[in-house]
This record gives C-alpha cells, sequence and structure tokens, in this order.
C-alpha cells in the first residue's frame, strides 16, 4: 500500500469518513460518465481491501486500475478472487473488491500463460 498521505494527496478521492484502520470516500474523473465511484478502503486483520462500487453498473477493468493506482504502486499484485459459491457475500449488486495481504506477495502465474507481451 502506497504511503496514508501520498492517498490523501489525491484531489480526485474526496473521503467522507475515516477510522483508525480505513476510510469511505468518492473518486470523480470526468472521464466516468456514470457519477461518482464509492471507495471503501481497509488495511485492518492482516488485510488491504478496497470495495469499489457505483449506483448502476459494476466498475469497468480501467476503473478498477484506477482505484489500484491510487492505493497500491504500481509493483504491487492485488487481486479480485472468485471465491467458493458457499462463501459468496453479495450486500451490493455494482461492487467489486481488491484485495492484496499484508507483508505478502502473491504468486502469480508466468505471464506467458495469458499471452505476449508486446514490445
Amino acid at each position: 500500500m502506497k504511503e496514508l498521505s501520498e492517498i490523501k494527496a489525491n484531489h480526485r478521492l474526496v473521503r467522507v469518513s475515516e477510522g483508525a484502520d480505513g476510510f469511505q470516500a468518492w473518486y470523480n474523473h470526468p472521464k466516468y460518465k456514470d457519477g461518482e465511484m464509492c471507495v471503501i478502503f481497509s488495511w485492518g486483520g492482516g488485510w488491504e481491501h478496497a470495495s469499489i462500487s457505483l449506483v448502476r453498473r459494476c466498475p469497468t477493468w480501467d476503473e478498477m486500475c484506477a482505484i489500484k493506482d491510487i492505493l497500491w504502486s504500481k509493483d504491487e499484485c492485488v487481486v479480485q478472487f472468485h471465491p467458493p459459491e458457499s462463501e459468496y457475500i453479495n450486500t451490493h449488486p455494482y461492487c467489486l473488491h481488491l484485495w492484496k495481504k499484508c507483508n505478502s506477495e502473491f504468486e502469480m502465474p508466468p505471464s506467458i500463460f495469458v499471452g505476449f507481451k508486446s514490445v
């Protein structure tokens, strides 16, 4: 996770409430036409977690990347989990999550398994 002072300095992230291990904010960018994204970010319990939602649709890949880049550095890997169905919890139909275990790196598959990098 980036330094909290760097995260708070982002002018597009308007914090509306704050606690000892997290905050809730609105992210507004003129590029995104469907209004502000709600961002809830926390770093307690050994996990860094961002919950990102919109009112009428799920966030796009680009929107998730924008939030990832505000909260984490470019060399950090964060993930979206697809847990077993027995663990599903859906309290908002248009909400996605980003996760990173504190002080840990995710093992990633070789990039070639996805495709070739452009030169």
